[in-house]
């Protein structure tokens, strides 16, 4: 990790290594995630990208339309992050870099809601319109249009007052040398306003006294209503855009919301009084009451009751806490009254490094996005000829000016970029926030678009399929005289330097019989076989496999070995016996595979475990392709053999055996409290203990990917019948602004249909729950 000093306040930057970049990282490597004002389309967006990119120290950079943000992977030895933000402000937009707490830190002008008063303007510039246009309608002609004196002066306000935020922009964007959608309304107004003003300025003698008793009957045919009606469609359709972002789509807003802004804190005569969450540290004594959240990550250390952790890990069951018992920042008291301990705060709590994790992966990019980068990339320059086109067409077939110039404006007007720029990103920030609430991490947006795809889940046994806490159900010594505890002893000395759950339950065995662990050295874990060190006086104590210890068993063992597995200890490569450790199934793990399975999901399990107990699993659970003896390298070789066959293969698995075959599956799961190695290989984290976490982010994965197909449909065809249309002479400017704002707000509506999606879990339990509830009410 890097730290940054900003020159102008002093303050400290935290850069690092970023594990959800798609390109490895070098030491020199630092990642940064910027939030950006000012984005009013994808091309702003890519305009950002295409300034980055030229920079010698960036090597990778994504920005996301949608979440407002860019993620930014470059040389710490040639720039700092004050000069990254620099190149973006350049760009004409306003970067701020997130440091520290700054997703928890929330400032006046974050929470307050601002007041669109420059849209307020808009509208009130516009009745006087409006009222003329219900005028034409009733019957009554121009009667109810204002003077056309007062049209061009409110038109002039409109133009280069109210709109010049679109004038900024669009300025902005061609210095970028990437036109966006403001350069369209601002070419296609300013044409209006103009053309409208000369046919005012000509008409009559010329003189003021002409100009100012311009009547209904004889006034020039000038259109300054619908240049000031353009301007106020596309302003309230970027308003309602924003807030829709903002508000409904932003799944890290309703999680910071989950920590209260006062905590009770006890104080050193032991009385509580209400104190900032700011103001808490590390070590403080806080108190949660039934019906409130936990503040910060803590233990408890006096009271007892119960939590929903459901924010975390997705699971709404109710756990027990007492003294002893750890607390997440976010939990729900649903019973009792906890005293606590505080251990972390904000951004070192779980929940923050959920809400960064979220906020990285909403920042990333889609491959199915870069179709749409593509064609926004060229989008405004070929609206403009195709508008330059009808108005040439238009004027040469008709004769009339006016005609081929409303023609041309309309067809300026309904071209949307960013419907296309709003497709992937708007379905991705959805997607996210509703797998994060039910537990399941995605890395970033690949990993999720690869889970949607998958046709193949490979899975691990223990600790995936099964509890992961196996239990000593028999055992056999080579030699009679051997004392049993002796070589548990030395197993559980030896076991206690591995995470495999086999090696947890043997020193816990060891622990709970009050067996002294020995001081080992010279430990070497052997992937797939077990793990070996030295004991002084005794010398190379040997723990894994049967084989791996050299120790032969009778072909004829009880049943009990036949379905459990089997741990053996060798010294000096002589063996001295084995164990027989058995682990139960999940709880849930029948009804997922089940679910997998009538997706059209191919479950495989694959282990490192002996065939009859890898055999035995899958006979429960219907599993018809089952390996055992498998080494990581067979599990990582038997997933490229599956690919290679056209399959789509996801992984889940706990351990370090299982990395090679995460980091080769398209997709990969890691279970809840699994290794450090497997969570970082994985490309989702699933943080609850349930299986059926899979089905729901394979489910919410390929929901996510039909609403990005779907957004993406919807734009391409809005355009394609649109933009024909315009040139044709069937919408008018006004119809196509209105339409154009519809447009982007018809993704972001669509895209908020997946904030509703539920399990089949969730939809069992509310047809459960509404049967209760006609059962109860029939009682009444």
């Amino acid at each position: 990790m890097n730290n940054f000093t900003s020159p102008d306040n002093g303050a400290v930057y935290d850069t690092k290594a970023d594990s959800h970049s798609s390109t490895p990282l070098t030491p020199d490597r630092s990642h940064l995630q910027l939030a950006i004002d000012g984005m009013t389309c994808q091309a702003c967006a890519s305009r950002i990208e295409k300034v980055l990119n030229k920079k010698p120290a960036v090597y990778e950079v994504s920005v996301n339309f949608a979440g407002e943000t860019a993620n930014v992977d470059f040389d710490s030895t040639q720039a700092t992050p004050e000069q990254v933000m620099e190149w973006v402000n350049k760009t004409g937009f306003v970067a701020n870099i997130q440091a520290g707490d700054s997703l928890f830190e929330q400032t006046a002008k974050d929470t307050a809601t601002e007041y669109p008063w420059r849209l307020i303007g808009l509208w009130i510039c516009l009745v006087p319109f409006l009222v003329g246009m219900v005028g034409m309608l009733t019957g009554s002609g121009m009667a109810w249009m204002p003077p056309i004196w007062l049209q061009f002066i409110i038109a002039t306000i409109v133009q280069f007052g109210l709109a010049l935020p679109f004038y900024k922009s669009a300025w902005a964007s061609i210095k970028g040398g990437l036109a966006n959608m403001d350069v369209l309304v601002v070419i296609g107004t300013v044409t209006i306003w103009a053309y409208s003003t000369y046919l005012w300025l000509t008409h009559g003698d010329g003189s003021l006294n002409s100009l100012l008793q311009s009547g209904h009957v004889d006034a020039p045919a000038v259109y300054f209503e619908a240049g000031v009606m353009v301007i106020a469609f596309v302003r309230t359709g970027k308003y309602l855009e924003e807030r829709t972002k903002k508000q409904s789509l932003n799944s890290i807003d309703l999680l910071l919301s989950l920590t209260p802004d006062e905590v009770e804190q006890q104080q050193p005569n032991g009385d509580f009084h209400n104190v900032a969450l700011r103001d808490v540290q590390v070590g403080d004594i806080l108190r949660a009451k039934q019906g409130s959240r936990v503040a910060t990550d803590g233990i408890v250390i006096d009271g007892s009751g119960w939590c929903v952790e459901s924010h975390l890990t997705g699971e709404s069951v109710p756990l027990k806490k007492q003294e002893g018992s750890k607390l997440l920042a976010g939990a729900l008291v649903e019973n009792g009254s906890l005293l606590y301990r505080v251990s972390a705060k904000g951004s070192d709590t779980k929940l923050g490094d959920m809400v960064q994790a979220l906020s990285d992966a909403q920042g990333s990019k889609a491959d199915l996005a870069r179709l749409a980068d593509r064609v926004t990339a060229i989008f405004v320059p070929v609206v403009v000829t195709i508008a330059l086109v009808t108005f040439g067409v238009t004027w040469w077939l008709t004769g009339m000016v006016d005609t081929a110039l409303m023609h041309a404006v309309s067809v300026l007007v309904i071209a949307c970029p960013c419907a296309l720029g709003l497709a992937t990103p708007a379905a991705i920030m959805a997607g996210m926030g509703v797998a994060a609430r039910h537990g399941v991490w995605f890395k970033d947006a690949q990993s999720l678009e690869a889970a949607g795809n998958i046709d193949t889940v490979v899975m691990d046994k223990t600790g995936t399929l099964t509890i992961g806490k196996p239990t000593i159900v028999d055992h056999v010594m080579v030699d009679k005289s051997l004392v049993v505890d002796d070589v548990l002893q030395l197993a559980a000395s030896v076991e206690a330097h591995a995470s495999h759950p086999l090696a947890t339950a043997l020193v816990d065995t060891a622990n709970n019989r009050h067996l002294p662990l020995m001081s080992v050295t010279d430990i070497s874990v052997i992937k797939g076989a077990g793990i070996q060190a030295h004991i002084d006086g005794l010398g190379l104590i040997k723990v894994g496999t049967a084989a791996f210890a050299n120790l032969t068993l009778p072909k004829l063992m009880p049943k009990a070995w036949q379905v459990a597995s089997t741990v053996a200890v060798s010294i000096n490569d002589e063996a001295l016996g084995a164990f027989a450790l058995a682990d139960d199934l999940k709880a849930d793990t029948p009804q997922a595979v089940a679910a997998l399975q009538s997706a059209g999901i191919n479950v495989i399990l694959m282990s490192g475990d002996k065939q009859s107990v890898v055999d035995h699993v899958a006979g429960q659970l219907g599993i018809k392709q089952a390996y055992g003896k498998m080494s990581p390298r067979d599990k990582a070789s038997q997933i490229a053999l599956l690919q290679t066959a056209g399959h789509k293969v996801a992984m889940a698995g706990d351990g370090v055996n299982d990395a090679p075959a995460m980091a080769t599956a398209d997709a990969s799961f890691a279970m809840f409290e699994g290794t450090d190695v497997a969570q970082h290989s994985a490309s989702a984290r699933l943080m609850g203990e349930s299986l059926m976490h899979i089905d729901a982010a394979q489910k919410i994965a390929q929901a996510t990917l039909r609403n990005i197909k779907q957004n993406l449909f919807f734009a391409f065809i809005y355009n394609c019948i649109g933009i024909p249309l315009a040139a044709f002479g069937f919408l008018n400017p006004m119809i196509a602004a209105a339409a154009m704002a519809l447009s982007s707000i018809s993704v972001l509506m669509n895209a908020l249909r997946l904030t509703k999606f539920k399990t089949e879990v969730e939809l069992e339990n509310t047809v459960s729950n509404a049967h209760t509830d006609n059962a109860a009410s029939t009682k009444i």
